[in-house]
Order: structure tokens, then C-alpha cells, then sequence
């Protein structure tokens, strides 16, 4: 059996071994590799595992042996399922490793940027000393109101968080989480992006990326909120219109912005779309690694592992995520 692993710069001791003691051949292949490169290591491949290389239908008609292929990870837009789905290969993904951790990550970047903590420390270091003046105020959670874009486990875990835990507003927007379904997390549904938008001191992203999202929060849904507003994204990059994202905050049109995910990676300090959000203490740029803890990247680990076990023994693959284009799937597959 032989097994391609992606984006190997995403260190992930626990898979390797396990697939190795299994007796797997297993290759590892760097971010960025060349599609035509990536189609010549699949050849011969029983399972692809990838995070964030695209898998193509391409890649998928080359890998004449391939079982399946496995996202070590949750988003799955960037692995053509539809061309697997006509070759019968199953793909799965590991849905459940980071919800809580995700949600901790994008409070993180919250609660960062309401206390002005990037800018008082980096004047700190620069200065060794601030006095309370009026440029260094940050504001209270307590009070305020956050709205989720987005509420799957991921927004109803940070629902609790700011909820529960520090006694804020909560609004939702997720045509797809009933009225009933918000209330039990705490969260008021509200139908109407752009009104959510308007009225909240945060807004954090945490919906899928899809044909309906991609775009979602655009120049015209930025020019609702508030000049107060922080946004927060540790879902996907595309979900914004970056461009208008970077004009909005260089004109001061919203406060302040924690991002986690962008939708050209890996970042650049100069020619990237997202440069010019470099060295603003109002910004916290995040490489994506609000997922990277000890005990998520174990659970990440074991449930990768038991995924690729089930698909090189032949049996079913356990599809646990609730994602339509996963569900869909007919061949090979079995679901929780």
C-alpha cells in the first residue's frame, strides 16, 4: 500500500508513524507542489492524504489505484468531489478535532483586539511605559453584541463563550441552524445579513465555504457595520472580498479586524493582497493556526488514522460531517 501525504510543512509525527508501523509506503510532498508533480506521485497511490493542496479531477484520474482520500482537516473546497464521486473513491473528512479549539482561537483574537493588546504592547516594547490616555481605551465584551455568521458547532461553542461566559448579546446568521436550534446555544436568529451586521460591536465568521458563501461578507455588507466594529474570520479567507476588506480597514471604516485564514496562502509582508493589513495595530494577522494545539492535533492525529485504516482494509469510511457534498456520497461509505 502506498499513501501521498500533502502539505508535509504541517507537521503531523502521529499520521506518519501510524501509517508506516501499518507497513504503508508513505510519501510527503511540500505546500505548492506542481500539479503535474502531484499527478506523477498519485500514480500509484491507494490513499491521498492532503490538507490544503488542491486535489483536482486530474490528480483523481491519475491515481489509478486510489481508494480514497482523506482531508486531515475540515474545509474540503479544495478537493474536486465530484470527479471522485464518478470514480467511486470516497472522501472523508475529520470534522470534530478543533470545534471547541477554533472557537477558543477566534475568542482569543476577540478579546486581543477589544483589551488593544497589539497596539499596547507594541508600544510598551517600543516605549516601556503608557499612561492611561484616551488612544490606548479598549472595550468591554460584557454588554456588547457579537454576531455569528455561522452557527455550527464551531459559532455555537464561541456563542457560549461570549454568551455564558461573558454575559454579551449574541445574534445569528445561518439560513441552514433553525430559530429553535440558536436559542437552545443562546444565540437570537436573525434573517437579515446585513441588519446583524449593523448592530453588532464584533462579528465573527464561522460558516462553510460554498458557492453561497464565497463572497458572503462583500463591500457593501462591510459598509453596514458599525466604524466601532471589529470582524473576526478563522473560517475561510474567500468568505470575504479581501480587497474590500483591506480598503475598509485602511480608510477606518470598521475598527479593527483578527484573521486566521486567507484565500491565497501562505501570506506575504509584500505582494500579497493582504500586505497592506501588515503592521496595523488594529489588525492581527494570524497563520492560520488558531487548530494547532496539542490536544486537537492529537484528536486530529487518531481520527486520521483510523479513517485511512478503514479505506485500506476495505471497509466502509465513517463520514461524520454533516456537509451536503460529503453526504452525498453513495460508494463505500458509512455515516454517524
Amino acid at each position: 500500500m502506498k499513501a501521498v501525504r500533502t502539505d508535509r510543512e504541517l507537521e503531523c509525527p502521529g499520521i506518519d508513524a501510524g501509517l508506516r508501523a501499518r507497513g504503508v509506503e508513505l510519501v510527503t510532498l511540500p505546500d505548492g507542489i506542481p500539479e503535474a508533480e502531484l499527478m506523477a506521485a498519485v500514480a500509484d497511490a491507494d490513499l491521498i492524504l492532503m490538507c490544503y493542496t488542491p486535489i483536482t479531477a486530474r490528480v483523481i484520474e491519475a491515481a489509478r489505484n486510489l481508494k480514497g482520500i482523506v482531508k486531515y482537516g475540515v474545509g474540503i473546497d479544495a478537493i474536486d468531489i465530484k470527479a471522485a464521486m464518478r470514480r467511486g473513491i470516497p472522501v472523508v473528512n475529520v470534522p470534530e478535532y478543533a470545534e471547541e479549539t477554533v472557537a477558543e482561537g477566534a475568542f482569543a483574537l476577540l478579546i486581543a483586539l477589544a483589551k488593544r493588546l497589539p497596539a499596547i504592547t507594541a508600544a510598551v516594547s517600543r516605549d516601556g511605559w503608557l499612561w492611561p490616555e484616551q488612544r490606548w481605551l479598549g472595550r468591554d465584551i460584557a454588554g456588547a453584541t457579537i454576531g455569528l455568521v455561522g452557527c455550527g458547532k464551531i459559532g455555537r461553542s464561541m456563542a457560549r463563550m461570549a454568551g455564558q461566559g461573558f454575559r454579551a448579546r449574541v445574534l445569528g446568521f445561518d439560513p441552514g441552524v433553525d430559530a429553535a436550534t440558536m436559542q437552545a446555544a443562546g444565540i437570537e436568529k436573525v434573517n437579515d445579513l446585513q441588519a446583524v451586521l449593523g448592530v453588532c460591536d464584533f462579528v465573527s465568521i464561522h460558516c462553510v465555504l460554498n458557492d453561497d458563501t464565497r463572497g458572503l461578507i462583500g463591500a457593501q455588507e462591510l459598509a453596514c457595520m458599525k466604524p466601532s466594529a471589529i470582524l473576526i474570520n478563522v473560517s475561510r479567507g474567500a468568505i470575504i472580498d479581501e480587497a474590500a476588506l483591506v480598503q475598509a480597514i485602511v480608510a477606518g471604516r470598521i475598527a479593527g479586524a483578527g484573521l486566521d485564514v486567507y484565500s491565497l496562502e501562505p501570506l506575504a509582508r509584500s505582494g500579497h493582497p493582504m500586505s497592506a493589513l501588515f503592521d496595523r495595530d488594529n489588525v492581527i494577522l494570524f497563520p492560520h493556526l488558531t487548530f494547532f494545539t496539542h490536544e486537537a492535533m492529537r484528536r486530529l492525529e487518531d481520527d486520521t488514522l483510523a479513517r485511512c485504516f478503514e479505506l485500506l482494509d476495505g471497509r466502509p469510511v465513517t463520514i461524520r460531517s454533516r456537509d451536503p457534498r460529503l453526504r452525498a456520497q453513495t460508494t463505500s461509505v458509512e455515516f454517524r
